[in-house]
């Protein structure tokens, strides 16, 4: 995967300048996670499933009553 040039910031950033956030970018086939207060630093890609797997379980170990 070449280096995504459509970087989308999470909306769970944090208050005011959003210093704990995580910028994601998506292509048909991956997903490229980076923290956006290093974004020359080191992206994680997953491939597009996973990825989605992946924050499908987030969501669900949020839900109440889990």
């Amino acid at each position: 995967m070449t280096t995504p040039d459509n970087w989308r910031k999470s909306t769970y950033s944090g208050g005011g300048d959003g210093n704990e956030c995580v910028e994601v970018a998506t292509t048909p086939t991956h997903t490229a996670v980076r923290d956006s207060k290093a974004p020359a630093r080191a992206t994680l890609t997953f491939p597009a499933g996973a990825f989605a797997a992946f924050v499908a379980e987030l969501k669900s170990a949020e839900s109440p009553g889990r």
